[in-house]
């Protein structure tokens, strides 16, 4: 037997073999039993990074930030079609619950872009810009929106003097059978009167009024009615993408004519890319 043995932190069983001639199977076993832990704490360590990564990912998407892009002109030049958002889903508070006051919320403000479910219509989401709050008094003359009586201050907003006339963009809230002249849901054209006083829109409770920037061209509030404060899922706050496009990109296409949408946005993917647009944030 020899004279010494390693240190006791240090012994594995092939010292223990060396020591012992006589007990190398029982250290074989114990080496063979070691490395098929290891595997085993491995393969298991692996799989829990992985559930733990998927629960994250999951919560991420459902609770903080989700990804969503610009299929129509509504909202430029702040917005293009073609940009790739990142929206902030856990901003907004104002629901009344308990735990609003512990967290990092806050209440929608005028002028806040918002993500939001499209009330009639099966369309997923919609961006706009929040302009009406609750209790305002909102009406628009020669394309001015005024807020209780006083003009909106809007840098934001873009006009285009060769779209089609629509009496909407001009006057609103609607006076007589106006409203029926342009693109209405019917179920806003049954509801608007009563929520109008004078020559003014009042807001409700719990609802917002927006409107696209783009104002010539977006069919918001004034067409389709509020928007419930259960429908807004967010801010958007950051272009993490934008490809050069065009609405009819994101239109209906067959599978075989998104395929090959696809394959030529890949193949040219360099020069579409809008890079002064990427990582730009949103106001």
């Amino acid at each position: 037997m020899p004279d010494h043995l390693p240190p006791a932190e240090l012994i594995t069983p092939a010292d223990l073999a060396a020591a012992n001639p006589e007990a190398q199977p029982e250290a074989h076993a114990a080496r063979d039993t070691l490395e098929i832990r290891e595997n085993q704490t491995t393969l298991s360590e692996y799989l829990e990074s992985l559930l733990v990564t998927v629960i994250l990912a999951l919560f991420g998407t459902s609770f903080i930030v989700q990804a969503f892009k610009i299929p129509s002109p509504s909202m430029e030049g702040t917005l293009l079609v073609g940009d790739h958002l990142l929206v902030n889903k856990f901003i907004f508070g104002g629901r009344g619950y308990w735990y609003e006051k512990f967290l990092p919320y806050r209440q929608i403000e005028r002028g806040d872009i918002i993500v939001f479910k499209f009330p009639f219509a099966d369309h997923p989401h919609f961006v706009k810009r929040v302009i009406g709050l609750p209790g305002d008094h909102l009406k628009i003359v020669d394309q001015q929106v005024y807020i209780n009586g006083v003009p909106l201050h809007e840098p934001y907003v873009v006009h285009d003097p060769a779209v089609r006339y629509d009496p909407l963009n001009y006057s609103f809230p609607p006076v007589g059978p106006q409203i029926y002249a342009s693109e209405v849901q019917p179920e806003w054209a049954r509801q608007v009167r009563k929520y109008i006083q004078g020559e003014e829109l009042v807001v409700p409770p719990n609802q917002y009024f927006a409107m696209g920037d783009n104002r010539d061209h977006s069919l918001d509030s004034r067409y389709w009615g509020f928007v419930d404060r259960e429908a807004i899922m967010g801010r958007p706050f950051m272009i993490y993408w934008s490809v050069d496009s065009s609405s009819a990109d994101y239109g209906d296409a067959t599978f075989g004519q998104r395929l090959v949408a696809i394959f030529d946005t890949l193949l040219h993917l360099p020069a579409r890319t809008r890079w002064a647009r990427m990582m730009h944030t949103v106001h």
